[in-house]
């Protein structure tokens, strides 16, 4: 196909008529294997003559055949791209990647990564001449953008992974230093050198996140990087061109760079600057790093913080990772030292500040409650937020300094409470009155262990606390919810206290205000956890259960469904009758979750992390219940829908919940239905596709429906259950991929075949130990061994004896008589044996010689042990060589 007429057809991608781009998806897949395409949609997507929206479609095309096919998933698979093909497309792609817009710059960037790690080295030895070449050029852009990916291949690899970095840093670095150094002492930089400079950070940071490139270890070399790094540091952001829109801002060029230093900065500070983490090998770079920079650093971090102290501008993120460099300063005694001169100052007018509600809080509270309760829980908002970094720090200076500052912090905090108390309700400053609860709480676990502290705390919640619950301030109504249940566990001197927050949280979870309810919910885990006497809660459970629900309707989050198996656990039989409503609202809030992590592109909703909650709390729900079978009859039609679905492909992220569920349901059901018979063709499908893993998640439900309901098992010929079980056993035991952990599960199963169906599964009890005996050859690990060597001895030392025992009987006396003298021989002969004998044989003699006194008293035992006659045939057969 010619470049026009590929144009066409990506033009046709984009018509608004559903037939056309049908037509057009279908052509670029049926053109996508042939000689020269992967080529021409290149050429597409650098035309500056060609209409951008085409070209758009081409470099989406282009990356995706790329990351499907260029490297085979499968070893023995071969490239459906044409050698001379992939050719082309290195020896073009590099120039073309700094030539392009941004817009297709990303595209293309996601192609060279997906290149990069298959070829490089072996496929593309040229690719690290030609970035070292191009350092030197006009290309350096393209260079160092070519740079980051290389060196990000390797940012995770250690040991001999990582050897290629080595060589990488040893032709680059130089280079690269040189670039730096001149972009640095540009006047007046325009935002393009941030572009460059920011490059090297990211390429600097790959190069050093697991270690530090031996070139590095040179102190002139190392010091030349980091005076570049501490005038970044140091020096003010431009004003000119800054976005007035704090959202555009803190993406903007010449913050990007200022974060990039400083993550750099905390990087060889917390990972190679602290000499008790280091080994001996590296332990004088760590005390180098010490002497000559750290300090230097934490004087740049703290004359940077006082530009919001000064009511200035600093990103989120970079806040967050100063206040991490100064919490990892706190421990070490140099750096403390020169931390506390200015150590009020940082912790009342910085610290401080940043705890307090804020204006941005208060938006987000009034325009969008749901993404402020999101954010209030979201983990990774906690990494990247200044006020969760602020309380990390004063918890870190009260935990390793509190000698000093616990007191000192805590006389601030009161005198805020005061301030509050005594000021008129229009004057009242409510959000310093938050940051003084928040602070409270980050503390609760130093002050519950520290006298005098320990015994004012009751009246600490009395005074300052419990008032707030009716507060006319939204965040502060929920602020006490959460501060009332990091305290729920402590010792209460008056009960009607704990009375009075715990009824006071859940009246907070019919509040006006989302985020209320939410820090309700929540707060009513700790306080059911803490309740001793249920009698307290058992009257408004049916409220408390349907408040709970609503709120579940609202909102999408794990820790909510956490509250709700606390509420559960607690109760246990009690819950019996809220049983099939509570499994009821959790699948449809399952459902819904599912449905918004399935919409959400990102992957990162928090409805997948609330969906794996719901399920566990079904499954909570069905251990409590557990001796109440008749009610499993109920919830099982619920329940159904979810196990069938999530037992396939679409269920990967829940099956290890998923499978938890349909143990209960196979074990503490009445009888197994003909329903629940129908997950056992997906499960065992599942198995022999991706779900290896789960062999041991799966083995339980296997046995419940073997051991719970046997006669369907043997019977049953639609589908055949026998068949289906050994198509999977000999395929896991035969399969020579799989290691000996993997298949474990394997023999547990025949074995429940075994002795669950004794007498009528004849025919197949040669062909499990057939390939039982075959992978015990194979096996090294132990355990393996001693599960495959049980299979044969439970069942193959039976059928042994089974047909001599009537003769032993009949002639008991005589054999009575004579077994002693023969046991000792046996015993004798066994010790004699040489160390080709396994041990499980010298144990089985040995059984025989134990055994023999007892004889007399029951002559059927014989059964049981090994005579040296049949000992010697079980050697011959378990023995024979590979």
């Amino acid at each position: 196909m010619d470049l026009q007429s590929l144009a066409i057809i990506l033009q046709g991608a984009l018509s608004p008529n559903p037939s056309e781009r049908k037509a057009a998806e279908d052509g670029l897949n049926q053109y996508q294997f042939a000689p020269q395409h992967l080529v021409r949609l290149l050429q597409i997507i650098v035309e500056e003559n060609c209409d951008m929206a085409v070209r758009q479609v081409a470099s989406i095309s282009f990356k995706n055949f790329i990351a499907k096919n260029w490297a085979p998933h499968d070893p023995g698979e071969q490239s459906k791209i044409l050698p001379d093909d992939k050719e082309v497309v290195r020896q073009n792609i590099l120039n073309f990647v700094a030539q392009v817009p941004p817009l297709l710059r990303a595209q293309l960037g996601e192609c060279l990564k997906t290149i990069v790690h298959a070829d490089y080295p072996e496929q593309w030895p040229t690719l690290l001449h030609w970035v070292k070449h191009n350092l030197q050029d006009q290309q350096v852009y393209g260079a160092l953008f070519v740079l980051r990916i290389l060196s990000r291949k390797y940012e995770f690899k250690s040991d001999e992974e990582r050897i290629p970095v080595h060589h990488i840093v040893e032709e680059t670095f130089p280079h690269l230093l040189n670039i730096f150094n001149r972009l640095v002492q540009i006047v007046n930089p325009s935002i393009e050198v941030a572009d460059l400079i920011k490059l090297i950070c990211k390429i600097f940071w790959s190069s050093i996140y697991l270690e530090v490139p031996k070139q590095l270890f040179d102190p002139n070399v190392f010091n030349a990087w980091m005076i570049l790094f501490l005038n970044i540091l140091e020096r003010p952001v431009p004003v000119e061109g800054q976005p007035a829109d704090p959202e555009l801002r803190k993406s903007w060029g010449w913050w990007k760079v200022k974060k990039w230093t400083v993550h750099i900065l905390n990087r060889l500070y917390t990972r190679f600057g602290d000499v008790k983490l280091q080994n001996p090998d590296n332990k004088a770079f760590a005390q180098m790093f010490q002497k000559n920079y750290a300090g230097k650093i934490l004087e740049c971090h703290l004359n940077l913080l006082n530009v919001i102290r000064s009511g200035g501008y600093l990103p989120d993120r970079v806040i967050n990772l100063i206040l991490q460099y100064l919490s990892n300063s706190i421990p070490k005694s140099n750096m403390y030292s020169q931390l506390q001169p200015k150590l009020d100052v940082v912790l009342f007018e910085i610290i401080f500040p940043l705890m307090c509600f804020s204006d941005n809080d208060q938006r987000l509270w009034d325009e969008d409650p749901h993404e402020y309760v999101r954010k209030g829980y979201d983990i990774i908002e906690d990494l990247y937020s200044p006020r969760t970094a602020a309380m990390d720090f004063v918890s870190e200076l009260v935990r390793k300094r509190g000698k000093d500052n616990l007191q000192k912090f805590l006389l601030f905090i009161v005198e805020v409470f005061k301030r509050y108390d005594e000021a008129a309700a229009e004057y009242k400053p409510y959000r310093q009155k938050d940051g003084a609860l928040l602070a409270i709480g980050a503390l609760c676990d130093k002050l519950k262990q520290t006298e005098p502290y320990k015994s004012e705390l009751e009246r600490m919640l009395v005074q300052h606390v419990f008032p707030e619950f009716s507060s006319p301030v939204g965040h502060l109504r929920a602020k006490a919810a959460w501060v009332a249940g990091q305290y729920a566990h402590i010792n209460f001197s008056d009960p009607n206290n704990f009375r009075r927050a715990l009824h006071s949280v859940v009246a907070g979870m019919r509040d006006s205000e989302l985020p209320v309810r939410v820090d309700s919910v929540f707060a009513l885990r700790s306080f059911v956890e803490a309740c001793n006497d249920l009698g307290e809660i058992r009257p408004i459970l049916p409220q408390l259960l349907d408040e709970f629900f609503k709120l579940m309707n609202e909102v999408e989050n794990e820790d909510l469904v956490f509250t709700l198996e606390t509420i559960v656990d607690k109760f246990g039989e009690e819950m019996a009758p809220y049983a099939l409503g509570l499994c009821q609202n959790l699948a449809a809030a399952f459902w819904k979750c599912m449905n918004t992590a399935e919409a959400d592109e990102e992957g990162d909703d928090p409805g997948a992390l609330a969906a794996v909650g719901c399920l566990r709390a079904i499954s909570t729900i069905l251990e409590s219940v557990s001796r109440l079978p008749h009610l499993f009859v109920h919830i099982e039609p619920t329940l159904l829908p979810i196990m069938c679905r999530m037992l396939t492909t679409d269920g990967q992220e829940v099956f290890e919940e998923v499978l938890e569920i349909v143990s209960y349901m196979t074990f503490f059901s009445p009888t197994i239905s003909l329903e629940m018979w129908s997950l056992w063709p997906l499960m065992m499908e599942a198995l022999a596709d991706w779900a290896i893993d789960f062999f041991p998640n799966i083995l339980v439900p296997l046995d419940n429906y073997i051991s719970r309901s046997t006669a369907h098992f043997l019977t049953c010929k639609d589908p055949d259950y026998q068949q289906s079980l050994w198509n999977m056993i000999s395929s896991v035991m035969g399969d020579k991929n799989l290691e000996d952990s993997d298949i474990e599960p394997a023999p547990k199963l025949i074995q429940v075949v075994f002795q669950n169906c004794r007498g009528q599964v004849d025919h197949w009890v040669e062909p499990y130990l057939r390939i039982t005996v075959e992978r015990l050859r194979r096996a090294e690990k132990p355990y393996l061994k001693c599960l495959l060597i049980e299979v044969c001895a439970g069942e193959a030392l039976e059928r042994v004896f089974k047909s001599t025992l009537d003769l032993l009987v009949a002639y008991k006396d005589q054999v009575a008589a004579s077994f002693d003298a023969s046991g000792e021989q046996a015993r004798d002969s066994m010790h004699a044996g040489g160390s080709h004998h396994r041990p499980t044989h010298r144990g089985v003699g040995e059984l025989v010689y134990r055994q023999s006194s007892r004889l007399n008293a029951k002559i059927e035992a014989v059964a049981q042990h090994v005579t040296k006659k049949e000992r010697n045939r079980m050697i011959e057969n378990m023995e024979k060589p590979v």
